[in-house]
Order: structure tokens, then sequence, then C-alpha cells
């Protein structure tokens, strides 16, 4: 056993032990490809060989695998011990505080559907809540008639079940304007809130320099009489505010907004109401009133808890615990919600499931598992540092999956139809050779009959799965790019030799293509396949044919085309298939 087979052995016996015995090659594959990178260059050469090892590693007990792994100088204790710090330093560290009747939520704005970003919230909150057996609760926070997109209402909730995320109940803000009203009422009638009537301006020179406005010492009655007349005021001229520490040493923080009055008809309620409760109103009270014992949120709402803190303390609430994550950065990406519709009302893109957006829509649509985002944001947690993600891990862990998943087909991009002309008299001569030498022409049959049918596995890992086949009879289509002078093998068929557009047989072996370091490519048949395009992630479009086995797909099937990458069929239509496009 070589170097490199050693390696792939040593990783095929962590495996198999990690799962009970039994290995999987698409897992082996993806340890080896991250733990090993100066191995990635062998890649090719590392998938057959992890196939076979695997199998052999299978066949043996876990005490066998266990002192095999031993003999390799591999101490399992020390593997398990680093595997757990790993985990501890990448993963979800324990939430602060008492664990008990645990209750979490997920609150975004219905301002379209969910993206990569929301997933960073998302998926935390509710690993959280199934660790420690608690509750889920979805609150849609619909207080901005702006910022809503209607379609989103029913988006969302899809959104999160294509994640895998569940959630015990779910809630409307715009259903909860009484209850905010009886809050503010409430905080008026402690001497905790007051209406302001200042001038915007006025207000903000006075609160710079920390001191009151005139408004500040009127009496819970006086502000009471102004709170019944504010839904006849005018925009903009009063707006209820909560009392915090006017010296604090954060402006925002001063005395903040709590209502408001809005004219913007609600596409929930219409125009049902006029004053409206801001964000950290109506959170601070929902929160309350929903048990929240736990409260993410990224950093950048560090102030907005600390606004929350002082309407906590005025009610003589328990505060929930707080925990804030850095940002999550993500290059090459569209996130922005209102930029996204923006685009798709101009037509710049197709819609919502656009490859070139970041929603999970577009993201499922091109074949990205959702337990790879789940994997993702669990491995990067709820730190306060920010986190930078790339296509690059996506496509990594993503891969990781779906090498095990997926079928492989042969796909031709931009095809050349070719045909090999004197492939049937090469044949005849070869037969001759071979027939001086040995008398049983039985032995050579395969070689003279055309057509030939080729068979080749749909999993090379899974042989169990069976496997597709292919007509060959000297007529192809290979890809554009492939029509290059010098020795070619079409997979396994034949070696060709291409010299300025004409193309004649060469040999018939892989051993001999190998010893002519011949390129090697896929090929369909010019008689025998489907038109196919498809959907690159820039939306760009790659038309070509694949062979006549994807008939038998449906759609949302994934497959791995071979030389080319990863794919989801998306649309049949006029006996072609639509394609999107994963990632190599």
């Amino acid at each position: 056993m070589d170097e490199l087979e050693k390696t792939i052995y040593k990783y095929a016996l962590l495996n198999a032990i990690k799962h009970k015995g039994n290995g999987n090659p698409g897992a082996v594959m993806g340890a080896i490809m991250s733990s090993e990178p100066d191995l990635r260059k062998d890649a090719k050469k590392i998938g057959p060989i992890s196939g076979k090892l695997v199998a052999k590693v299978n066949q043996m007990s876990l005490e066998e695998q266990e002192s095999e792994i031993t003999k390799l100088g591999v101490d399992l204790n020390d593997q398990k011990s680093k595997e757990k710090s790993n985990n501890k330093e990448k993963g979800l560290t324990d939430l602060p505080g008492s664990h008990d009747g645990i209750v979490m939520r997920f609150a975004p704005n219905p301002s379209g559907p969910l993206h990569i970003g929301h997933a960073r919230a998302a998926v935390p909150n509710a690993e959280y809540v199934k660790r420690y057996n608690g509750k889920l609760i979805l609150r849609i926070e619909d207080t901005d008639p702006k910022r809503i997109y209607p379609p989103a209402y029913d988006m969302i909730p899809e959104d999160l079940h294509w994640l895998g995320i569940e959630f015990n109940e779910i809630y409307y803000q715009s259903d909860r304007f009484p209850i905010y009203y009886e809050y503010a009422e409430k905080l008026i009638k402690i001497g905790a809130a007051y209406m302001c009537t200042c001038d915007g301006g006025d207000f903000k020179k006075l609160k710079d320099e920390c001191e009151s406005c005139p408004c500040r010492g009127n009496s819970p009655e006086e502000n009471m009489e102004l709170w019944k007349e504010f839904p006849t005021m005018k925009s903009g001229q009063a707006v209820l505010r909560v009392k915090t520490d006017i010296n604090h040493k954060n402006p925002a923080i001063r005395d903040w907004v709590a209502m408001r009055i809005v004219d913007e008809e609600h596409p929930r309620i219409g125009t049902k109401y006029r004053i409206y409760p801001m964000m950290n109103f109506s959170v601070a009270i929902d929160d309350h009133l929903m048990g929240m014992s736990h409260v993410l949120r990224g950093k950048d709402h560090l102030a907005n808890s600390e606004k929350q803190k002082y309407l906590y303390e005025h009610m003589g609430w328990d505060i929930p615990k707080f925990i804030h994550y850095g940002r999550l950065k993500m290059e090459d990406i569209a996130l922005s919600t209102s930029k996204a519709l923006n685009g798709i009302e101009t037509g710049e893109y197709s819609g919502w499931d656009d490859p070139r957006l970041g929603t999970l829509r577009a993201i499922a649509r091109r074949g990205i598992q959702a337990k790879t985002l789940h994997d993702l944001m669990i491995e990067i947690g709820v730190k306060m540092s920010d986190s930078a993600i790339s296509w690059k891990k996506i496509y990594g862990l993503n891969r990781n999956i779906l090498e095990e998943k997926a079928n492989r087909y042969f796909f031709v991009p931009n095809p050349k139809k070719i045909e090999i002309v004197n492939l049937t008299e090469s044949l005849n001569d070869n037969l001759n050779d071979n027939l001086s030498e040995n008398s049983d022409k039985n032995s050579f049959s395969d070689d003279l009959n055309l057509p030939e049918t080729i068979e080749r596995p749909l999993h090379p890992d899974y042989l169990d799965r069976g496997n597709r086949k292919l007509v060959f009879d000297g007529e192809v289509y290979i890809p554009s790019d492939d029509l290059n002078d010098g020795i070619t093998r079409l997979m396994d068929a034949v070696n060709i030799n291409i010299k300025s557009n004409n193309i004649s047989y060469d040999s018939k072996s892989f051993e001999e293509a190998r010893e002519k370091k011949a390129r090697i490519i896929q090929w369909v048949p010019a008689n025998d396949n489907i038109k196919a395009k498809i959907v690159m992630s820039d939306a760009s479009i790659v038309e070509g044919v694949c062979e006549a086995s994807c008939k038998d797909l449906k759609i949302g099937d994934i497959v791995q085309f071979e030389r080319f990458g990863f794919a989801r069929l998306d649309e049949i239509s006029n006996n072609e298939l639509v394609f999107y496009f994963a990632h190599k």
C-alpha cells in the first residue's frame, strides 16, 4: 500500500469507526479534501480508491477497524478529543442562564423571501430549541407598511420549511396593535413615557446636549389627554417617547420613540390604525408576553437591546438573556431584499429564485442542500466576531453531500458532431491480427459489432444503483472546446486521433490511451440523446445535449455531469431538459 492509499485507508477507518462500523466514500473524500489540501490535486485518483477501501473497511467488525487504526499510529482518544475541541470552537456553545422552559424566536420583516442572512438567525434559534427541548416562535414583524411585500407572508414559512425549521407558534405584529396601545397607556400612567410635540430637529439638539425637552415634564394626566388626541393629529405632529437616562453616553438611547403616526395603508389591516409602534417598543412587549428566555440578534442591535432594557425596568419585567453575534460577510451575492425586488420589477432578475440572488429559493433551485446551510451556520456559531463565508465554502460542504447522492451522466456543452471515419476498417484489421494468434473468434466479437452498447455505472461507489447505457456507432457529439488536435479518449469507448478536424480511430483500450497521454472526455451518441440547457450561476445559459438515460430523471433530481459539474433538473419542456447549475 503506497502513501496515498495509506492516507485514504486511515480516513476510511476513522469515518467507519465514527459511524459505528459503516463508512461512506463521499464523506471520506470530503474529509481528505478538507484536511489534506496537498492531496486535492489527486482528487480523481482518490475517488475510486476511496470506494474500494471503504468497501474493504466496511467488511471488518468495529473491533477490527479500531485495531487497524491503532496499527496506523492513530490514537482514537486523542482523535475524539480533537473533534470535541473543534466542535466547541466552531459550533454552538451552551446558552447562558437556565435552560428550563426555553423559548426563542425568529422574527423576520416580511419584505421578501428569506435569504442566507436570515439563515444566520433562524438556524441557531431552531437548533438551541431542539437541544433544550424548548419552544420556537415565528413572529412576523410587519409594523412598517413601507417594508412589506405581501407575498412574503406565505414565502417565509415555506422557506423555513425548506430549511428544515418547524416553529411551534406564529404571530403577526399587525394583529397586536390593541396590546401595544394597552402598554403605551400603562407606561404613560406610571410616568415612564410621555407625549412629545417638539419639532424633531429641536428635540435632537436638546437631546445631543443632554437636556430634557419641555414635554418631558408633563404630568401623566396631561400626557394621557394628548395620547387620546394622538389619532387625530397630523403626521409628525407628535410621538410617544419612553423615558431613559437623558445623560446616557449614547444619544440614540436617550428618550427613544415608542409610537408614531403612519398614514400609509397596511396590506393586512388597511387603514384601521394610524398610531404605529416602533420596532423597539413592539419587540420588547412581545418578547416579554411571549415568554422569551433568550434573544439572539446581530451585534448591530446592541443599542436596541440597551433601549429595550429601559422598558423592561419600567414595567418590572425580567430581562431575557441577550446574545449578540457578529455580521455575516459574503462576497459576490445580492442579499439586499429591496435591491432584489427592484431588479425583479425592472426585469434584471427573472424572479426571487434567479441564480444570482442569495435567497433560499435561488439557492434551492440550484441544488444547494438545506443541510449545507444548516451545517455552515452551526459551524459559524453565535460568536461576536464577524464571519466571512464564500461560495467556495458553500460548494465544498454541498459537494460532500451531493457526491453520494447524485448519479453520474454525460452532458456535452456546445456540442460538435464528429464521425470516426475509419472505425469499422480499423476494428476489422485488429480482429484479423488477433485471429492469426487466437482462433476463438468470439473473444473479439465485442470489438467488431457496431453499434456497441456501452454501460457505465450510475454511481461508481454505489454499483447497486445500476447502469446507464450509451449506444456507440462512431457518430457522437463532443464538446466544441475538446476538438483539439491530438489523441483523445471517448470515455469507455475508443481512442481517436484529431487532426485539423479530421477524426480517425486510433486504438481501443484505456491502457493505450494512458500510454499516449490522451485527454479523456465525455461524449453523447449523435443518434440517441436529449437536448438540454443549463442555467449557470450568473444566469447565462449553456446549451448542449445529454445522454438518453436522462429521460428517466424527474424534476428536482440532482445529477453530476461528468467533467462539467452538479446540476438540478428544473424543467422538462418540448423534449428539452432545463437544469440549474450548482457547482463543480
